[in-house]
């Protein structure tokens, strides 16, 4: 039998420790939330995606009443960056929420599809891409990349025989 462990580290910055450009960044994380269509639920989340030449692509969940049809605002957004900017990289994903009350106090975390989008993402660029979580008591930081969202993801070598 073999043991094998893993660990992850996140940051969590008060908004006035992050620097410029990450709060440029969850900004418009923040901004892309009233894109959202979310009558159903009343989350209004949203994504924002830096490119590796400084561009910032959003997007916001979708909900439709025929659930599951609608779209959350990673994906929005990831999707977007990869159809309308296919040959730039991914750097950064910043994502935040609120709903009728407010932002969220806490940061939310990206839904397991979402993650997989996120690392499929990381595989075509190479990179990891570093993920801002906004939350009113702090944003969180992840600049391990989707591995530490989802430490067992489906790739291209999980197809792959030896």
């Amino acid at each position: 039998m073999k043991e094998y462990r893993k660990e992850i580290s996140w940051k969590v910055y008060g908004s006035d420790e992050l620097d410029a450009k990450d709060r440029d960044l969850v900004e418009a994380a923040k901004d892309a939330t009233c894109g959202s269509h979310s009558p159903y639920s009343g989350f209004k989340v949203g994504a924002a995606v830096l490119l590796e030449d400084g561009t910032v692509v959003t997007g916001s969940n979708q909900e439709n009443a025929a659930y599951p049809s609608g779209l959350c605002a990673e994906r929005t957004a990831l999707f977007a960056a990869g159809h309308n900017h296919p040959d730039r990289r991914v750097t950064a994903l910043a994502i935040a929420a609120r709903n009728a009350q407010g932002w969220t106090d806490r940061p939310i975390t990206p839904c397991g599809a979402c993650r997989q989008v996120m690392a499929e993402t990381e595989s075509l660029s190479g990179t990891p891409v570093r993920t801002l979580l906004y939350g009113k008591k702090g944003t969180m930081v992840i600049e391990d990349g989707t591995a530490a969202l989802l430490p067992f993801c489906f790739g291209a070598d999980s197809m792959e025989t030896e």
